[in-house]
C-alpha cells in the first residue's frame, strides 16, 4: 500500500491567498503531497511555491508542466528555484500536454510530442544536475546553458505517459511516470510497459474524485469530463489501446458529427463509474486505495466540485479533507 497520498491544488473555491490553512489541513489529515496541474487555471508552479513556504510537511509535484509552453532554459530555472525553496521535497512532472493547450492557447506548434518530451527530459536531467548543456537535440538546440543556481538536491523528473512508447521512455530515462484518465484496473496494463524501470521508480496517478452520494450528479459531471478529454486524439488512442474502442465508439461518432448531447448520452454509467471515483468520501477513499494496491505509489486526488462544496462552507471542506485522507 502506498505510504504517500496526494491532493491536486489549488482547491476550487478557495483563493490562493487563503491556501495556507488548506495546506495545513491537508498535512494535519495525513496527506503527504500536493500536486499542481497546468491547463487554464493557475500556472503549475505558483501554488507549489506557496506550499513550499507555508507547509514544510508536504511534498510537491507538477502534473504536469508542458514541454512546449516554456523554453527549455526557463523550465529548468523554474524547476531549480522550486527545488531550492523546498530541498528534497519537489518532483518535476513534465509532459506533452495537448494541441488545445499548446497550440490554441499558447500559440506554439504542437509537433512531434514524443520527441519533444524525450529531448526536454534529457535536457532537464543534465541541466538540473548543474551541467553545461551545449546540445543540438532533434527538436531544439541549446547553446552553452548552465544554471547559475543549480539545486543542491536536484528534483526527480517524472514523465507523463499514456501509451507504450512514452511509458517505455519514462521507464528508461525518467525517475517516474505520471498516469492520468485510467481506472484502477487499467494500471497493470500501463505498468506492464515500465518493467525495465530502475529501483525507486515512482508511479503517480491523477484520480478524479467527486465525493457525493448523488450518483446522478456525479455521472453528469463525469460525462462532461469524458467528452472534454477522451475526444482529444491522444486520450482517444490511449483508450483504444486499453480496449475501450467498442464502448466509446458511439460517443466519438456523435462528437465528430457535432452532436454534443448525443455524445453525452452515448456514455454508459459503467464507463463513468470506471474512470471517475464517486460516492461518499469514505467510499471514494476506498476506491483510491485500489489504485495504490495496483501499483500507484503516489495516488493524487483531483477533487471535483459537488453541490456540498460549491456552498463554500470551510467546515465542510475540512471534514471532507479528513474523510479523504490517507488510510492509517
Amino acid at each position: 500500500m502506498s505510504m504517500r497520498w496526494g491532493m491536486t491544488v489549488p482547491l476550487g473555491g478557495v483563493p490562493l491567498a487563503d491556501h495556507a490553512a488548506t495546506y495545513a489541513a491537508l498535512a494535519d489529515a495525513g496527506f503527504t503531497d500536493v500536486w499542481s496541474a497546468e491547463v487554464n487555471g493557475t500556472d503549475g508552479f505558483t501554488p507549489l511555491t506557496l506550499a513550499a513556504a507555508w507547509e514544510p510537511r508536504l511534498r510537491l509535484g507538477t502534473a504536469i508542466a508542458p514541454v512546449f509552453t516554456r523554453g527549455p532554459g526557463l523550465l529548468a530555472m523554474t524547476a531549480a528555484a522550486l527545488a531550492e525553496a523546498a530541498p528534497g521535497r519537489f518532483q518535476l512532472g513534465i509532459g506533452a500536454s495537448s494541441p488545445v493547450v499548446v497550440g490554441d492557447w499558447n500559440a506554439q506548434d504542437f509537433t512531434e510530442p514524443f520527441a519533444r518530451s524525450r529531448d526536454v527530459l534529457r535536457f532537464l536531467k543534465s541541466a538540473l544536475a548543474g551541467e553545461t548543456v551545449d546540445e543540438q537535440y532533434p527538436t531544439f538546440t541549446v547553446r552553452r546553458f548552465r544554471l547559475e543556481r543549480p539545486p543542491a538536491v536536484p528534483p526527480q523528473v517524472m514523465l507523463a505517459a499514456l501509451r507504450p512508447r512514452m511509458l517505455r521512455l519514462a521507464a528508461a530515462e525518467a525517475d517516474g511516470v505520471i498516469l492520468n484518465w485510467l481506472s484502477a484496473a487499467d494500471v497493470a496494463t500501463a505498468l506492464a510497459e515500465t518493467k525495465e524501470a530502475g529501483p525507486g521508480f515512482e508511479v503517480a496517478a491523477r484520480i478524479f474524485v467527486i465525493p457525493t452520494d448523488d450518483a446522478g450528479y456525479a455521472r453528469a459531471v463525469g460525462r462532461r469530463m469524458i467528452t472534454s478529454y477522451l475526444t482529444v486524439p491522444a486520450y482517444a488512442a490511449f483508450h483504444r489501446w486499453l480496449g475501450r474502442s467498442q464502448v466509446l465508439a458511439p460517443m466519438w461518432q456523435a462528437w465528430d458529427a457535432g452532436d454534443r448531447k448525443g455524445a453525452l448520452a452515448a456514455i454508459p454509467d459503467s464507463l463513468v463509474d470506471e474512470l471517475i471515483v464517486h460516492g461518499s468520501p469514505e467510499a471514494c477513499r476506498s476506491k483510491v486505495e485500489a489504485y495504490a494496491r495496483a501499483g500507484v505509489t503516489v495516488p493524487v486526488i483531483a477533487l471535483m466540485p459537488t453541490p456540498e462544496l460549491t456552498k463554500g462552507d470551510p467546515l465542510a471542506l475540512a471534514g471532507l479533507i479528513s474523510a479523504l485522507a490517507r488510510p492509517v
